[in-house]
């Protein structure tokens, strides 16, 4: 089955998790997948907006762990970092469509959307401290920006999960709908956008960003520099341990 579905469709590239029986973990081919889809929608003249979408009961669940513990991201060339900064410098207008859990890079990946749309049964979550690890895709930076910085302090340092009211109240989605009409939805919006003027899309969009994007990239080489050495230390470690054997962590 492939995990990662690709449609294109009146000038908007439909990129679908479609790993629902592993509630949409992410494993390195499929960044490299999602990863592809960016690069090639950004250089395909007849793409004018991507949408990212999971399934109603489920957006991710994050990374999914072991096949992560088998293949961190080494460096810039790794899966997880060329589709981290392919969103973040992506041309065109991305939108997602977001229902049930978002759970790390689930929730982070919609920091750098221009549009997002989410099921009442949305909730998001950045447990990162929970894994021992710091944050990741510009979250600290972007969340502050977008929450404030109690609010981010909140989501960031609990990592505990807020749902889609909360979310719609801080900025970080665009609508919410029930479950079962959000695909759509985000699709109709999507082609309605693909409609307009790409070179007025493109330029609108670069100037809404462009004074960030410069400190958008610092801080996720940042991140990932700190992330790949608190990977090893003993906090993750045990977290993963912990993950991995079914049991609570113990951080002493």
């Amino acid at each position: 089955m492939t995990s990662i579905l690709n449609n294109h469709e009146h000038g908007v590239l439909t990129l679908t998790l479609n790993r629902v029986d592993k509630k949409n973990a992410l494993t390195a081919d499929m960044y490299a997948s999602l990863a592809d889809g960016l690069a090639q929608a950004a250089a395909n003249k007849d793409v004018r907006v991507v949408l990212l979408q999971g399934h109603e009961t489920v957006f991710s669940a994050g990374n999914d762990i072991a096949d992560f513990l088998q293949q961190p991201p080494a460096d810039a060339n790794s899966p997880v970092s060329r589709f981290l900064h392919g969103i973040a410098a992506f041309p065109k207008p991305l939108l997602a469509s977001v229902c049930g859990p978002a759970v790390g890079v689930g929730t982070t990946m919609l920091l750098h959307c221009d549009l997002v749309y989410a099921g009442d049964n949305a909730a998001f979550s950045m447990p990162f401290v929970n894994l021992g690890l710091c944050p990741e895709a510009a979250s600290s930076l972007l969340a502050v920006q977008l929450m404030g910085y109690q609010r981010a302090a909140e989501a960031l340092l609990m990592g505990e999960p807020f749902m889609a009211e909360t979310a719609l109240e801080l900025g970080l989605i665009s609508r919410v709908l029930p479950p079962a009409e959000v695909n759509a939805y985000a699709q109709s919006q999507a082609q309605k956008m693909a409609r307009k003027p790409l070179s007025s899309l493109m330029e609108t969009k670069r100037l809404m960003k462009s004074s960030r994007t410069p400190q958008v990239i610092q801080q996720m080489q940042e991140e990932s520099t700190v992330f790949a050495r608190m990977l090893k230390e003993p906090a993750a470690i045990e977290a993963f341990s912990a993950f991995m054997e079914k049991r609570k962590p113990v951080f002493s």
